[in-house]
């Protein structure tokens, strides 16, 4: 069982976000540069792992993670080994996913003091223990963006926001001889511009997982609310307007469709 740590004040004991990063880099193999990265959670986990071995099934830490929804799963595999050892904290896991600096500092702080209380010094390789995977940067929102409705609003219906297909790229034409010249003699800047090709694909698809993963939250309640209609509840009611809104002067493209001009 865990040894539990309850003290939360700030005191001289605590590190500072420099300290903090360089113990879990170094204790780790990681490269956080921000406080706000440790929202995925994975680092949390490689920790139990350190401090009890086996109380945390490490292969099913995403530690790519890039997306609130993987955040999670980490965090539930956290609390699933806090549980087993008994570990009287509660997780503030819709907090820390959000990325916001203050929430994860905090929960940080305490950690390494549980950690401290903890550790008994034994050896750990760390890449190892996670089969050589590499590290993913975070991608947590800036805070205060985490939940900003993008303008818009729905349309009548979520039903007839389905998500689109991405738009085939265009082809492309053939590089110019002195094109061609200028990468053939600076091959490091095209293996570069080939990197970035990669990175803005992988963006692309980790949003549009984001965008379908949020669209299938809405369609839900969507259709809770559906079921539930004809029921006189005002909470219910408010969550349909929420849902229907509307910015002002936005003008459904079925409505704004008119006759066809006549030429």
């Amino acid at each position: 069982m865990a040894v539990n740590v309850y003290s939360t004040s700030v005191t001289s004991a605590n590190l500072s976000r420099h300290d903090l990063l360089t113990w879990i880099n170094s204790s780790l193999h990681m490269s956080h540069a921000k406080i706000e990265q440790l929202c995925t959670g994975a680092a949390y986990c490689q920790f139990m792992d350190m401090l009890f071995p086996a109380c945390v099934p490490l292969k099913r830490v995403k530690f790519q993670a890039k997306l609130e929804h993987e955040y999670i799963h980490n965090f539930k595999i956290l609390q699933g080994s806090f549980k087993k050892l008994g570990v009287n904290k509660i997780i503030p896991v819709d907090k820390l996913v959000k990325g916001k600096f203050q929430d994860n500092f905090e929960f940080v702080q305490w950690f390494k003091k549980f950690f401290d209380a903890n550790y008994d010094g034994k050896e750990y390789d760390p890449e190892a223990a996670r089969l050589g995977q590499e590290i993913a940067a975070s991608q947590c929102p800036a805070p205060g963006l985490a939940n900003k409705p993008q303008k818009g609003g729905l349309e009548t219906r979520i039903t007839s926001v389905k998500p689109t297909a991405p738009v085939a790229p265009q082809r492309m034409t053939a590089a110019s001889p002195k094109r061609a010249t200028r990468l053939r003699a600076d091959p490091e800047h095209g293996e570069e511009l080939i990197h970035m090709l990669h990175d803005l694909k992988t963006n692309i698809s980790d949003l549009e997982k984001e965008r379908d993963f949020y669209f299938s939250k809405l369609r839900n309640i969507e259709l809770i609310c559906q079921e539930k209609e004809g029921e006189a509840d005002p909470i219910l009611q408010k969550i349909v307007d929420i849902l229907y809104a509307t910015d002002d002067g936005f003008q459904n493209p079925e409505e704004g469709a008119g006759e066809p001009d006549e030429f």
